[in-house]
C-alpha cells in the first residue's frame, strides 16, 4: 500500500499559489514480495519517475527503509516500510524559453537564488503560459531539468504568490532538487517574510496554528480550520517589528508552506495584509473616519497595489558542499514607499 503527501495541485486559476513542491511516499512492501533491488522496486512502484530520479533520491538520502538510509543495492524484503521524498512530479506542457532580466543574487553548479519581483507568475498555467519565472529560467539555464516529452521540470521546489515579492531557490540538477525538497519536507529550510497588516496583534510575538484548505464558499480562497476538520496542518510564527497605529509591520517565519499561508493565517487573527484584495485587506480596516485619512490610505494603496508581503530571507544547506547558505533581499520599491508613507503618518 502507498500513501503520498503532496503540495496542492496547480489549478488553472491558482497557478501562483505558494507551497512547497515535493511529493512524499510511504510504501509498506507486500508479504509476498520477492527480494529486489530498491531502485528497481521504486522505479516500477512510483509513477512519473525515472531510474536517474530514483538513484539521485537514494544518493540524497531521501529514501529510507524502516527508518534507515539505504544504498541503491539494498534488496527490499516483505513488510519493509519505505519512505521517499521527491521533487514535484512532471507536469504536461511546453516551456517556451524567454529572455528576461532576472535578479539572481547567487548561483552555483547546483542551484540559484532568484529575487522575484511582484507581479510575476512563477509557474506556467492557463492564462499565464508566457512571461513566468519558469520561462525566464528556461532561457537562463540551457540545462534546466525541463524534462522530456514535453514535461515541465522547471527546477522549482517551492513557489510564492504572483503579487508577493522575494526569494526563491531553484534546483539545477535532479540531486539538488531532491536534496532541497527533503529539507522542505523536514522543515529545516529557514524562511522569513515581512508583512504589513491592518491593526496590531495583541501579543508582540505569537504562533498561529490552524489547518489551511480551500474555502467551501470560494475555491480561490484558503480558509483556516482550527479544529483540523479540513485542509493541512499549518504553523506560522510572527513578531511585531514596528507599529504605525492603524497598521503594523510584522515578520513571519514559516514551519509549513501552505498556499496563501501567511495571508490566510493573518486574516484569521483579524489582521489581514494591507491591500490584500483576496482576504479583505484592500479596504480601510482601522483608523479615523475622516476624508483626509481615507485619501491617505487610498494614495498608499496606489503606491503598493498588491498585498504587502515580501519573502525577505532564505536559509538552507547547499546540497553538494553541505555549507549553510543564507540570503536576504531588500524590500522592493513599492513596499518601501508604502512604509515611508506610514512612517510619516506615525510621526504626525
Amino acid at each position: 500500500m502507498s500513501e503520498a503527501e503532496q503540495g496542492p495541485e496547480i489549478d488553472a486559476d491558482d497557478a501562483e499559489g505558494g507551497d512547497e513542491l515535493y511529493e512524499h511516499h510511504r510504501i509498506v512492501v507486500d508479504r509476498g514480495q520477492e527480494l529486489l533491488r530498491i531502485d528497481k522496486f521504486l522505479l516500477h512502484r512510483l509513477g512519473n519517475t525515472s531510474r536517474n530520479k530514483v538513484q539521485e533520491a537514494i544518493r540524497a538520502e531521501a529514501v529510507h527503509v524502516n527508518g534507515q538510509v539505504v544504498k541503491p543495492n539494498y534488496r527490499i524484503k516483505p513488510l519493509d516500510t519505505i519512505t521517499v521524498t521527491l521533487p514535484e512530479p512532471p507536469r504536461t506542457g511546453n516551456v517556451v524559453p524567454e529572455p528576461m532580466d532576472l535578479d539572481i543574487p547567487y548561483e552555483d553548479a547546483d542551484l540559484l537564488i532568484v529575487n522575484k519581483p511582484p507581479g510575476m507568475v512563477v509557474h506556467p498555467a492557463f492564462g499565464h503560459w508566457q512571461g513566468t519565472l519558469v520561462n525566464g529560467l528556461a532561457h537562463h539555464l540551457a540545462n534546466l531539468p525541463t524534462g522530456r516529452n514535453g514535461e515541465i521540470r522547471p527546477g522549482l521546489v517551492h513557489r510564492i504568490d504572483k503579487d508577493t515579492s522575494g526569494l526563491l531557490v531553484i534546483g539545477k540538477t535532479e540531486f539538488a532538487m531532491t536534496h532541497l525538497s527533503l529539507q522542505f519536507f523536514h522543515h529545516t529550510i529557514r524562511r522569513r517574510y515581512v508583512a504589513l497588516v491592518w491593526g496590531t496583534p495583541k501579543e508582540a510575538k505569537g504562533t498561529v496554528q490552524g489547518h489551511i484548505g480551500r474555502s467551501i464558499r470560494d475555491r480561490k480562497v484558503q480558509a483556516v480550520y482550527p479544529g483540523g476538520e479540513q485542509g493541512k496542518a499549518a504553523v506560522t510564527h510572527y513578531e511585531v517589528l514596528r507599529s504605525y497605529g492603524p497598521v503594523t509591520l510584522i515578520s513571519c517565519v514559516l514551519e509549513t508552506g501552505r498556499t496563501h499561508q501567511i495571508r490566510a493565517h493573518m486574516q484569521y487573527l483579524g489582521h489581514p495584509l494591507f491591500n490584500d484584495a483576496t482576504y479583505g485587506g484592500n479596504r480601510i480596516r482601522v483608523g479615523p473616519n475622516t476624508a483626509s485619512y481615507r485619501a491617505f490610505v487610498e494614495n498608499t494603496f496606489q503606491l503598493l497595489p498588491r498585498q504587502a508581503l515580501h519573502a525577505q530571507s532564505l536559509g538552507f544547506v547547499q546540497p553538494t558542499t553541505n555549507e549553510e547558505l543564507f540570503f536576504e533581499a531588500e524590500l522592493p520599491a513599492d513596499f518601501a514607499a508604502a512604509l515611508a508613507k506610514w512612517e510619516g503618518y506615525a510621526a504626525q
